[in-house]
């Protein structure tokens, strides 16, 4: 483990851009990967044979939408992110790492950030299947805020620990090895969300339960 860090560290300091998009892509490509193969969605391509239906089996095309957004799309956005809630995002009168700030920068994050990825996401990823804006407004609308609510209940307490311990320029990499298990979630509900009988019309701003 150590030897990979020390050639990670490496790589992000000669390579940043690149070293985030590779290993950004590659654990969505992993967090969708397991998705597929624990939790099989229903809209999974089927096959009749012999006058049976058979499930589909892997969708690799599926995991290479991950991967692409995952390395050209959301690498740059969160390390952008992140560089910014580190350098921009703090109260002037208290040092950096003071309680506030660090309170401060979690909340802009949950707040600000979080609201606005996960239908970014959903959206990116239903256009790359080559669906319509207004289905991929469907899709926003039916998961946005379930999803938003179960977000809360796992991001402010790791990123709380993220941004007072982990070094910001590997703040990324610790927000991508937690969501290898998130991105597994957000795969699953964007393939489920995909089949018309799970776009059900839901109140739109969303109203808490």
């Amino acid at each position: 483990m150590s030897s990979f860090l020390n050639f990670y560290a490496a790589s992000l300091k000669k390579n940043p851009k690149t070293t985030n998009a590779i290993m950004t892509g590659s654990l969505f490509g992993v967090g969708d990967a397991i998705a597929q193969i624990c939790f099989p969605s229903p809209t999974a391509k089927s096959t009749t044979k012999n006058g049976k239906t058979v499930s589909g089996g892997y969708d690799i095309a599926r995991t290479v939408r991950a991967v692409t957004y995952g390395s050209l799309i959301f690498s740059f956005i969160g390390d952008k992110w992140f560089k910014t809630l580190n350098g921009k995002v703090k109260f002037a009168s208290k040092p950096a790492n003071h309680w506030s700030n660090l309170a401060l920068r979690v909340g802009v994050d949950q707040l600000l950030f979080a609201p606005t990825c996960i239908p970014f996401y959903f959206g990116v990823l239903t256009l790359m299947e080559g669906k319509s804006l207004q289905h991929a407004d469907q899709k926003i609308r039916a998961v946005w805020w379930d999803i938003l609510k179960t977000n809360w209940m796992v991001w402010p307490a790791f990123q709380l620990v993220n941004f007072s311990l982990v070094p910001v320029q590997h703040r990324l990499l610790a927000v991508n090895v937690l969501a290898i298990f998130w991105n597994t979630f957000l795969s699953f509900r964007n393939s489920e969300a995909s089949n018309k009988d799970h776009l059900l019309p839901v109140e739109y701003p969303p109203v808490p339960e």
